[in-house]
């Protein structure tokens, strides 16, 4: 993902006191909310309960996001081709939960081929990493022996997980990643992952479009 900032002037500017959010409605083509504010843990869950999400590159200013339509993925209906399930079965990538949270964020901040800079700064790091400790995000790690080669984190609020980045070092580690998130998922009774927005990857993975309005009463009954 890149960031940049469309249309600034138009945007409501959030103070560094004040948690609640615009209504998501008010948001541009775009899906960008609102300027400013800080990543406290309390604005973030704030943000998160609401619908919104953070996304901007280290030098922009914070900018605040509600897509519409909106990325989702539904537990089940989850696609595994068979080429990824017999890399599942073949037991060389190994995933973990919670091990390393820390690397896996400094990891999907590596550069990525065609992408300008990163999103995920050195202050979103130290963010997400309190958001860890305060047990509201959490990563899945993917090793192959002792190497980590792929995983995932995001936010875990009441019955819905908002999945912020991924990365992988090896073919398919970071679908095992999504694979084991999945199945955490179904086991914990998630309703869904949030995904943000559209890409190619995430729709052959049986993520989908959604309207903002059935995101956010399906957000309600989550949290």
């Amino acid at each position: 993902m890149g960031c940049r900032v469309p249309n600034a002037s138009l945007c409501y500017h959030i103070s560094t006191m004040v948690f609640e959010f615009p209504d998501p409605e008010t948001a541009n083509a775009d899906g960008l909310l609102a300027i400013g504010g800080d990543l406290s843990p309390e604005r973030l869950l704030a943000a998160y309960s609401q619908g919104v999400f953070p996304w901007f590159n280290e030098g922009d200013p914070m900018l605040w996001w509600s897509p519409d339509p909106r990325m989702v993925l539904f537990p089940d209906e989850f696609h595994v081709s068979r080429r990824l399930q017999r890399r599942m079965r073949q037991g060389s990538l190994q995933a973990t939960h919670n091990k390393a949270f820390v690397e896996v964020m400094q990891a999907c901040a590596a550069p990525r081929q065609g992408q300008d800079g990163t999103w995920v700064t050195a202050e979103m790091i130290n963010a997400y990493s309190r958001l860890s400790e305060l047990g509201h995000a959490e990563s899945v790690e993917v090793w192959s022996g002792d190497e980590l080669t792929g995983g995932l984190y995001g936010v875990q609020l009441g019955r819905a997980f908002f999945a912020e980045s991924m990365f992988s070092k090896e073919t398919d580690a970071s679908k095992v990643a999504l694979a084991y998130l999945v199945e955490q998922a179904r086991h914990k009774g998630w309703l869904f992952i949030d995904c943000q927005f559209y890409t190619d990857h995430l729709a052959s993975l049986g993520a989908r479009e959604i309207s903002r309005q059935a995101y956010l009463k399906m957000l309600a009954e989550a949290i």
